[in-house]
């Protein structure tokens, strides 16, 4: 077999064989195969795309270049959640104390953030002693004892993946959906859950920008993990603002916690976690119906149970249960500064992408991945859209190591505020149910 001929298929559109694409993968993982042709067919199948069966020809072998997780031990039906992500997306640390909470075994690797947009590891990590790192066994230990396991991804979870988007990085074939859905899917089959909701993001601020391509991803790994065998939905949201009003790592925890003891239960952030945490009792088997399901999120944050199994996955993994409780046990930042709305108006639009490179900026996410975060930074979002703000109002609060650095027309110009108040478009989009 010559890795030429594989090019040379897929350039004219053809379809790769699962031979083939086994072929490919391994060579590309070991280094047999030269970069410069994983980069050329990388290329091809960024132009010509992929069948269903070969996304999912790809998404197995990719699985299978590395160890997979065996939760068997654990009873019940294991639910995991994949979000695409955006910029103050922390709906994992509220929803899967919830799920827990009700019965239902939550496993998820996570990951760290890189530029604008935060990771998951990164939020647990403002826990002060918490374990971010856990072995297969302190895994499957955190799961059976608390019904909550959250690791970042050992390197023994699907490495080949870690090496083809190596390669999407430097040739600009990141934007692939069969390439996107074979990296998520890979990752998320090899981890052992039986079930897995999907929240793809959609919107400005959102890797998927409209919702054509949205449903076109979703639709892509709903199709993969339903002829995987593996029970699966989607959620198409909205993701145009910052979700929530903390971007920053230990500000999120605080925003998470203060939802999980039942505060900001109307907000957007609680709305969107609440949903997707019911969808997840569904297919665990804890509920029947949609209502049914809503009704036990709630009962878990009203009765103190979702917040007293965060307290008890924190103390298992070696956190602070007092930070939870005392959030000056957090990590904190040097200096506040308000920003002051310069004008009346309401506000139309909030750009998240631009609040999120101010916030790596401060040290609160990466540039490059060996850099060492500052947990303590961020900004508060104290503006939404829809809002009406009077000059003087504080719509951003910025916490940085120190305040020299703060410009406020950095800030105020992630704003656009006009003299009518804007449409108000529901966070959820649409969804695909199998």
């Amino acid at each position: 077999m010559r890795m030429y001929d594989l090019i040379y298929t897929k350039k004219l559109g053809g379809a790769l064989s699962p031979e083939q694409i086994a072929f490919w993968v391994k060579g590309a993982a070991d280094g047999s195969i030269p970069d410069e042709q994983s980069s050329a067919l990388l290329m091809a199948i960024c132009w010509r795309g992929m069948s269903t069966e070969e996304t999912l020809a790809l998404t197995l072998v990719m699985r299978d270049s590395g160890k997979r997780l065996d939760l068997s031990s654990v009873p019940g039906l294991k639910v995991d959640k994949h979000s695409t992500g955006g910029v103050g997306d922390k709906t994992t640390l509220i929803l899967g104390p919830i799920v827990a909470a009700c019965g239902v075994p939550c496993p998820m690797f996570s990951g760290r953030g890189l530029g604008h947009t935060g990771g998951t590891v990164d939020k647990f990590a403002a826990i002060p002693g918490l374990k971010v790192e856990l072995s297969e066994a302190e895994f499957i230990r955190s799961l059976a004892e608390t019904g909550f396991a959250n690791s970042a991804q050992t390197g023994n979870i699907a490495p080949a993946d870690k090496k083809l988007y190596a390669l999407r990085d430097v040739t600009a074939t990141v934007e692939s959906i069969p390439l996107i859905t074979a990296s998520i899917m890979s990752k998320k089959l090899a981890g052992g859950a039986d079930a897995l909701v999907l929240d793809v993001k959609c919107g400005p601020t959102a890797f998927m920008k409209t919702l054509e391509e949205a449903r076109g991803l979703a639709q892509s790994m709903v199709d993969v993990g339903t002829a995987h065998g593996m029970q699966i939905r989607a959620l198409i949201t909205r993701m145009d603002a910052p979700l929530g009003w903390a971007i920053g790592n230990a500000l999120e925890v605080m925003e998470s916690v203060e939802i999980l003891r039942g505060e900001h239960g109307d907000s957007e952030l609680a709305e969107m976690s609440f949903r997707l945490a019911a969808e997840m009792l569904i297919m665990g088997g804890a509920a029947q119906t949609l209502p049914e399901a809503q009704a036990k999120v709630q009962a878990s944050i009203q009765s103190g149970a979702a917040i007293e199994t965060l307290r008890r996955f924190v103390a298992l993994n070696g956190g602070d249960v007092r930070a939870l409780d005392d959030f000056s046990l957090l990590p904190q930042a040097g200096k506040v500064v308000d920003i002051l709305a310069d004008r009346d108006g309401y506000i139309t639009a909030i750009d998240g992408r631009g609040l999120g490179l101010l916030a790596m900026e401060l040290g609160a996410g990466r540039k490059n991945q060996n850099d060492v975060l500052d947990l303590g930074v961020g900004i508060r979002v104290m503006a939404q859209v829809g809002k009406y703000v009077r000059m003087g109002d504080v719509v951003f609060r910025v916490y940085a190591k120190a305040a020299d650095n703060i410009f406020s027309r950095l800030y105020l110009d992630t704003l656009q505020l006009t003299e009518t108040a804007p449409p108000i478009t529901p966070y959820l989009l649409s969804h695909i149910i199998q």
